[in-house]
């Protein structure tokens, strides 16, 4: 199964483990990180390492739209 994240309609991130993209997903839209932790993981992590920008993502499996989120600055 092909799980990825997609910003402006191009794949960011992919994986095939079944795991890490929903986890990577959630913490992309603040479901697993709150206040401090979530903006550093945001500025330092997802947009430089990563390549995210702020704004809308989209969660996909097997080609699938699973959920929308946002990265908020």
């Amino acid at each position: 199964m092909k799980q990825e994240i997609r910003q402006n309609g191009k794949t960011v991130l992919y994986s095939e483990d079944g795991c890490s993209i929903p986890m990577i997903f959630n913490n992309l839209v603040g479901k697993n990180l709150k206040g401090r932790e979530y903006s550093d993981y945001i500025a330092l992590v997802a947009i430089p390492d990563m390549g995210f920008t702020y704004g809308k993502i989209a969660y996909y499996s097997d080609g699938n739209l699973i959920a929308t989120g946002e990265i908020k600055p």
